[in-house]
């Protein structure tokens, strides 16, 4: 192996000949000079991705270390610092899990998790999102977002189905895509670019029980049906890099898996982009999935599968010159996924501005513009699910104000209302939390609405921590999570929300989930509200006052029974720092509420999956204890109006492959006030070759229409887009009968049916 060797030129000196410093040459020219001149060592240290918070001289200096994560502005200071003694003076990228918003940034804006923005079905609204969030990240020094996440969201025990866009593929590629182009902007010489990560490649989130990161069990049909197609939208939508995820499908990790890497998406989608692991995936192969004897095998079998970034296994480096030094590898097998990490720096402009902290940062970082943005979104993101008429309140009809009781744990928990991957929830050790001052959580909220007196108690806890038995740590030395004790109900707590329920005209009820349930390796067993929460609701509603349930929870959870009961029900997933602002005006009806939801409720944890398009042929549609029907099914959202649809009527019902389906649907607000309808768009193959969803979206448009306003929309869906997979795991429009189902939900009973016929 090539020592490397002291520059024997001066700086001046080595700038004037070296042509890989030269910005007027294309980057494919800079990146063929530089990786001539790199020696084994060096190629090996850009192909690591390590942790900041640890020993930053040795990552750069003795590992010649490529990207970093976990940074502060001091950390990314020093690191540049550092790279400025190195031989070639190769920046770093700097990367950082930023998911909604600058996750670990104190005073960024964190805006509604994954899922509660999914819930606005505005890809128009995300794009800005990300384009916002791109600008802060940008400021502080970070140059790559490892967002979005495009897993399908299938099982709800899974502790990561906030991160998702929910459980529809199509509705995923549309809204991950928006999400793309607003990271990565008009192209990544903008300094305000950042390179967007989709993850988790692919199938991560069909789990075994809701265990996270467990095996997959998904044939290479059933990921090319609805697991793969949002990842080939963002792949041609320009996404510069892939997450590949932590779980093994039929015994081969993903990390691993060349059918997935080298032959659908280099291969058949022509992928030219980066790929990076996941937290240590290639150690877990020796460690945890002991499919490797060490990290000289898990490092050869990484790269010969065409790996190009890993992400925090240190001795991959030690690994890789081993393989190489046994003849596991040769001497150029780096070459390729070195050449792809070079061109995102070059692309970046690293080599001309290593892009660190601006001194912008404080006024960009937080800004007033991306906190009415924040609002915006989070407005949008809720979904009333239930409502007897009681919402909107309205003032009191005398000159005494609404008497308000708001009770529950979560109605001024600030953090808990930020979701997963936010200051509190764990990830980084140097934040606790996001500045209060920030945060309107819901008693702040319902506070500032005039003409009400709002009287809070918080009746019920929800749960403790306990050390895990096993240690504190993994294996690899990350922490393990501690052990959830659900807190039982309290009987004083109790008596004191029943007493202000008593006292009032109206009760706001705020119950969900903590982030000690939420996240990686934190799935749950059940999907009922734990803790007091249960017997705070029952209590309250056995008051006969009207209660407005607010689900503040990362995800759909079980209400009990007690809640059909209910005057109102509304579901905020995590609406982000402005969240508690947005429930309180949707309550006071100064907001219409137009959030549809973009994953189904169970009514019990037996019931899973619930997702709406399901395959064709179960015998029987319900259990013989419980019913299959969900709480609430996907796109399913009231607003406070009533909106109905008629007339359904195609152009023409005899169509060609390479024709459009056009279809008009006439929708009618009905009521007395301003609506946002998301008309939805299904398709049905009514005769497939093989077993297929019942119905599946397939478009999707939003109309406003004022109270009594009737529209006739138009729709319009090329027929090539009717596709199913056949059992040769081709992609294709079967001839014969199809239906086109619009209306305001999956629902059958929301849907008007037009057939048609491909020919």
């Amino acid at each position: 192996m090539t020592s490397i060797l002291p520059s024997t030129t001066t700086e001046a000196e080595q700038e004037a000949r070296l042509p890989y410093q030269d910005p007027s040459l294309t980057t494919a020219e800079r990146v063929a000079d530089l990786l001539g001149r790199m020696t084994i060592e060096e190629k090996v240290g850009q192909m690591l991705q390590l942790d900041a918070r640890d020993d930053l001289r040795d990552h750069v200096l003795r590992r010649h270390v490529g990207s970093i994560l976990h940074t502060s502005p001091e950390r990314i200071v020093e690191a540049n610092r550092l790279t400025g003694q190195t031989r070639l003076r190769i920046p770093l990228l700097v990367g950082e899990d930023c998911i909604h918003g600058h996750s670990f940034w104190p005073g960024a804006t964190i805006y509604p998790t994954q899922l509660g923005m999914a819930a606005s079905w505005d890809a128009e609204l995300i794009e800005r999102v990300a384009r916002a969030s791109a600008e802060e990240v940008a400021v502080t020094g970070v140059h790559w977002t490892f967002s979005p996440v495009l897993c399908i969201a299938r099982d709800l025990r899974w502790g990561r189905i906030s991160e998702t866009f929910g459980e529809d593929p199509y509705l995923i590629g549309e809204l991950a895509s928006a999400m793309v182009r607003g990271y990565q902007g008009d192209g990544l010489d903008d300094p305000t670019a950042i390179l967007a990560t989709a993850k988790h490649f692919a199938g991560y989130s069909e789990t075994q029980g809701g265990r996270d990161a467990s095996e997959a069990d998904i044939s290479r049909r059933k990921l090319r049906s609805w697991f793969l197609p949002p990842f080939e939208r963002v792949a041609r939508e320009g996404c510069r890099t892939f997450m590949l995820g932590y779980q093994s499908t039929d015994g081969v990790p993903i990390t691993i898996n060349d059918w997935l890497l080298s032959e659908v998406l280099r291969g058949e989608w022509g992928y030219t982009g980066t790929l990076i692991t996941d937290w240590d995936n290639v150690g877990r192969m020796v460690w945890e999935q002991k499919i490797q004897p060490d990290h000289a095998h898990a490092a050869a079998a990484a790269v010969t599968a065409g790996n190009d970034m890993v992400m925090t296994t240190p001795m991959f480096f030690e690994g890789a010159l081993e393989a190489v030094e046994k003849g596991m590898l040769t001497e150029d097998a780096f070459d390729a996924a070195v050449a792809r990490i070079l061109t995102l720096k070059f692309d970046l402009g690293l080599f001309e501005d290593p892009r660190l902290p601006s001194p912008r940062l404080d006024e960009v970082v937080g800004s007033a513009a991306h906190a009415e943005l924040n609002l915006e979104v989070a407005r949008r993101s809720i979904v009333l699910l239930e409502n007897d008429g009681t919402l909107p309140l309205a003032a009191a009809p005398s000159a005494a104000p609404l008497r308000v009781a708001l009770v529950g744990p979560l109605a001024d928990d600030a953090q808990t209302q930020l979701g997963d991957w936010a200051g509190g929830s764990g990830q980084a050790g140097w934040l606790d939390g996001q500045p209060r001052e920030m945060i309107t959580t819901v008693l702040d909220g319902l506070q500032a609405i005039d003409g009400w007196s709002v009287e809070y108690a918080r009746g019920a806890d929800i749960l403790t921590l306990e050390d895990d038995p096993r240690g504190a740590t993994f294996p690899d030395g990350q922490p393990r999570p501690r052990v959830v004790v659900p807190t039982p109900p309290s009987t004083e707590l109790i008596a004191e929300a029943v007493a202000a329920a008593e006292a009032s005209d109206v009760v706001v009820a705020v119950v969900g989930d903590r982030i000690e349930l939420v996240g990686e390796g934190r799935s749950t067993a059940t999907l009922e509200l734990i803790g007091g929460q249960n017997a705070l609701l029952d209590a309250v509603i056995a008051t006969g006052k009207p209660v407005v349930v607010v689900l503040l929870a990362s995800k759909p959870l079980v209400l009990p029974p007690s809640a059909a009961k209910a005057a109102a029900v509304l579901w905020a997933a995590n609406p982000g720092m402005l969240g508690g602002q947005a429930i309180a005006e949707i309550i006071a009806g100064r907001v219409e509420p137009s959030g549809r939801l973009p994953i189904s409720f169970a009514r019990h944890v037996g019931q899973q999956p619930t997702y709406y398009n399901q395959i064709r042929g179960q015998h029987g549609d319900r259990y013989a204890d419980l019913t299959q029907a969900p709480a609430w099914a996907f796109g399913q959202g009231r607003s406070y109006t009533t909106v109905e649809y008629s007339d359904l009527t195609l152009a023409s019902d005899a169509l060609g492959v390479d024709d459009e389906i056009v279809a008009e649907v006439t929708v009618s607000n009905t009521g007395d006030r301003p609506v946002r309808e998301t008309v939805q768009v299904y398709v049905r193959d009514l005769v497939t070759s093989v077993s297929w969803a019942d119905t599946e979206l397939k478009a999707y448009r939003q109309v406003d229409l004022a109270a009594g306003e009737t529209a006739r929309v138009s729709l319009r869906l090329p027929v090539a887009d009717c596709t199913i997979v056949d059992a040769a795991g081709d992609r294709h429009v079967e001839a014969g009968e199809f239906e086109l189902l619009v209306g305001a939900s999956s629902r059958e009973v929301d849907l008007l049916v037009a057939g048609f016929v491909v020919q």
